[in-house]
């Protein structure tokens, strides 16, 4: 009854705000089969050593193992389907226009659920961009038995324009966040009525009452993942 009640309560809030803002993180793309990075069991960084993997250095160090490593990133996520919770959010966003979805997470499945204009405040792992000239890259090469080889080599397709090496486009520990992203980010939440956070350890309230800890409780949240 009581999470009946909590239900109802923000269906109530839902339906009086002008303008909502949904804050999603690792929890969510776990329901569709995606790792999460710091689960003690299962997550990402138990298994695997950022510092080799997710640093700018790492890579000059060793560009076929990290690129070969988000290649497998990419092919999990491939194989990967939005679940309900990404529809519903698709959903919502017809009906409520004013609806913007802001995401710790860096694959697409928000996209392919049917949601638009998402927000990546850690990039996105098929927003490649060269190392050197930062220009982006469109296509890239996933080998169809990828999704099975974690500790695949794969040394990375080459810039187009200058001819360096091109990387994941995600934010790598010691890397600022994207500021584009970052900036509306923020300008959305200071300007919702109400601030929804799923899959991550936020709360759900009015922002409207509660502007400085929405802005706060975001911030707390936005570090490089990798």
């Amino acid at each position: 009854m009581q999470l009946n009640g909590q239900v109802v309560e923000l269906a109530q809030w839902f339906k009086a705000a002008r303008s909502v803002v949904v804050l999603t993180g690792a929890g969510m793309s776990a329901e569709s089969g995606i790792p999460t990075f710091r689960d003690a069991q299962n997550g990402l960084w138990s298994r695997f050593d950022p510092e080799d993997l997710a640093t700018a250095r790492a890579y000059q160090d060793d560009k076929a193992l990290v690129w070969g490593w988000y290649v497998w990133r990419m092919a999990t996520v491939r194989a990967a389907q939005p679940h309900a919770g990404h529809l519903v959010l698709a959903e919502l966003g017809t009906i409520k226009p004013g609806l913007s979805i802001i995401t710790q997470n860096v694959d697409d499945l928000h996209e392919r659920a049917g949601s638009n204009d998402v927000v990546h405040l850690h990039g996105s792992l098929f927003a490649s961009r060269c190392f050197a000239c930062g220009r982006p890259h469109e296509e890239v090469h996933i080998p169809p038995d990828a999704a099975e080889k974690p500790s695949l080599h794969l040394m990375p397709p080459c810039c187009s324009h200058c001819g360096g090496y091109v990387r994941p486009g995600v934010v790598w520990f010691g890397e600022r966040l994207p500021q584009l992203a970052w900036r509306k980010a923020e300008r959305l939440v200071a300007g919702c009525d109400l601030l929804v956070a799923i899959g991550t350890s936020g709360l759900v309230f009015p922002a409207a009452s509660r502007a400085g800890c929405g802005r706060s409780s975001v911030r707390a949240k936005l570090r490089g993942s990798g």
